[in-house]
């Protein structure tokens, strides 16, 4: 029998002692569209579902972002191959542990040796890309156009305003932000990989502009309408576990 999920909360559940890596994900724009569980469910790992808490849907997240300082361990962030723009297409999961978490169906990056890294050691999703993260005032604009593998060519221009600072996130945007982890297909089967961080500092944004094929590149459905959530952070610093135990195998 699967386990109630643990309840969405905006602070982490559990704090990462032993990091395995440190890093900040700076300037996020969070731009969110409903779908479809049944959509969904066949590109999640094995032993997932799709998390389906907020009003029985689940949904599909574009978020674009600049990682900073990615460091081994305890070790200082590196400065030029770890630092990057970034853009995530993800899903949201939950495993028979009852854990919250996403899933990365692609993660386009601009530095070639971190993308052939996260690809061999973690069988992340990750692609190369021409990348660009631009701040103007209350405006942040990114673009991609992706390199390697492929599709090469997909892309996406999206550009945000910042409005309002967020005192009291909705339910929804709890659920699409305080994610505590990662559901992933590890070697030895799917599994979890934790992490912690501040509670999010959060915007309401603008939608200015977004063309995009990356959701459609990753296999899902390209959205047809509005997004119902669009939401910008100035970031957080992070640090991320080891892999947990496998996602569909509870313990006793």
């Amino acid at each position: 029998m699967r386990p109630d999920p643990d309840s969405v909360s905006p602070d982490a559940p559990a704090t990462v002692r032993l990091p395995l890596l440190t890093q900040q994900w700076l300037d996020l724009a969070f731009v969110h569209w409903a779908v479809q569980p049944d959509v969904v469910a066949p590109l999640l790992p094995r032993g997932t579902a799709p998390d389906t808490t907020h009003d029985g849907l689940t949904y599909v997240g574009l978020v674009a972002f600049r990682m900073h300082r990615v460091g081994w361990f305890k070790l200082p962030g590196v400065p030029y191959l770890g630092s990057f723009p970034e853009t995530n297409v993800r899903l949201y999961s939950v495993d028979a542990h009852g854990r919250r978490g996403v899933v990365f169906r692609s993660m386009d990056a601009s530095r070639l040796i971190p993308v052939v890294m996260g690809r061999a050691g973690f069988r992340l999703p990750y692609l190369w890309s021409r990348m660009t993260v631009r701040a103007d005032g209350d405006t942040v604009s990114y673009a991609s156009s992706r390199r390697w593998p492929g599709p090469r060519g997909a892309y996406s221009r999206i550009v945000v305003r910042k409005g309002e600072r967020i005192q009291e996130p909705t339910a929804l945007e709890h659920f699409l932000t305080a994610r505590w982890g990662m559901h992933n297909a590890f070697f030895n089967g799917a599994g979890y990989l934790p992490n912690d961080h501040p509670r999010w500092p959060l915007y309401r944004a603008e939608l200015l502009r977004c063309e995009e094929n990356l959701v459609a590149a990753a296999g899902l459905p390209a959205p047809a309408g509005p997004p119902v959530s669009v939401l910008y952070s100035p970031g957080v610093p992070v640090r991320l576990g080891p892999p947990a135990r496998p996602a569909g195998i509870p313990t006793p």
